[in-house]
């Protein structure tokens, strides 16, 4: 079962997805990340995911969605990496569960506190999945 994480840095909705996926907390996840202080300013890439995901023992690929109702998108475990929006600006990691999507910041664009929600919805359009394989 995905646990609901919520996103202690401004960039960190990547470590959020990646501790929910990998059944960990935050802090122990973004120690996974060979730029951990990227959760601060730049983000990640889905490869950075990948190689985080990989440390915990989870063999996850990523690929562009050219059909945002591919069905993969379908499958909980599965971490999404949104187009830019107005609701997320600099795009959003999101990650699937049995109940809908965990949003390791659901009341952006409040700074303090984050907290973490399910949501039935995408906030945007997906762009990237990052998935399980294997």
């Amino acid at each position: 079962m995905i646990k609901k994480i919520t996103q202690k840095h401004g960039m960190g909705c990547g470590v959020a997805c990646v501790a929910a996926a990998s059944g960990i907390n935050y802090d122990d996840a973004i120690k996974l990340f060979s730029k951990p202080q990227n959760a601060w300013s730049k983000g990640y890439m889905c490869r950075d995911l990948v190689n985080a995901l990989k440390k915990c023992k989870k063999n996850y690929q990523y690929k562009y969605l050219k059909n945002k109702r591919d069905p993969i998108l379908k499958i909980p475990g599965t971490i999404v990496f949104t187009r830019f929006s107005k609701a997320y600006p600099h795009g959003h990691y999101l990650i699937k569960t049995s109940k809908g999507w965990m949003n390791p910041w659901i009341n952006f664009p409040e700074i303090t506190p984050a907290k973490s929600g399910i949501t039935k919805r995408l906030p945007a359009s997906p762009s990237y999945a990052i998935f399980e394989v294997g």
